[in-house]
């Protein structure tokens, strides 16, 4: 790390790693839209690649206006590429998700899955009676207590891939997949 651009080297690491995880996160609920036969989870894909066409933006001209010497410099071509690969997945995501809200009929054995799937797609939005506020998702148990798995947190603009110690909280919409009877249960834990 350049000892004297510290900051400035750690923002474009921080951005670099929104972009992947966001692409990522896009490419997971993409495929979902797909198997779920989700409208909702291919209108969030779509959503979050206008976010990381912006964050690429603003990544590529953090890169380009840094004030590193030659040498740090060539190291950061390699970081710039990073940042073209990720939007290119996220816009091979978007058009992925474009199968569903452009309402074209899936393939057979695509039917055929959907068909066989007992899986259901839904969104909550955590108030701040919610038991599930401020815990982590591994404390608030929430395959356990309702069957359903978060796929993604939407936290104002940004969509996290949640992890076991990622922490819920108050006004975050919970993207879950699950048993279809579990939705009235999250429903209950989460806006009760």
């Amino acid at each position: 790390m350049p000892q004297q651009y510290p900051e400035e080297f750690k923002k474009i690491v921080e951005q670099l790693a929104e972009l992947k995880n966001t692409s990522e996160l896009m490419m997971d609920l993409a495929y979902s839209s797909i198997l779920l036969n989700s409208t909702e989870l291919a209108e969030e894909v779509q959503r979050l690649e206008e976010y990381v066409d912006r964050l690429h933006t603003d990544f590529e001209l953090r890169v380009l206006t840094s004030k590193f010497t030659n040498e740090e410099a060539k190291g950061l071509l390699g970081l710039i590429r990073l940042g073209v690969a990720a939007e290119k997945i996220a816009d091979s995501a978007a058009q992925i998700s474009e199968v569903i809200l452009r309402g074209l009929e899936p393939h057979p054995v695509l039917k055929l899955i959907i068909k066989e799937a007992d899986e259901t797609i839904t969104q909550v939005r955590v108030t701040k009676k919610s038991k599930l506020a401020n815990k982590t998702l591994r404390e608030a148990q929430i395959p356990e207590e309702t069957g359903m798995w978060v796929l993604a947190i939407r936290r104002g603009e940004k969509c996290i891939r949640p992890k076991p110690d990622t922490i819920i909280e108050q006004g975050d919409i919970l993207i879950a997949s699950g048993y279809a009877e579990g939705v009235e249960d999250l429903k209950k834990l989460a806006s009760p």
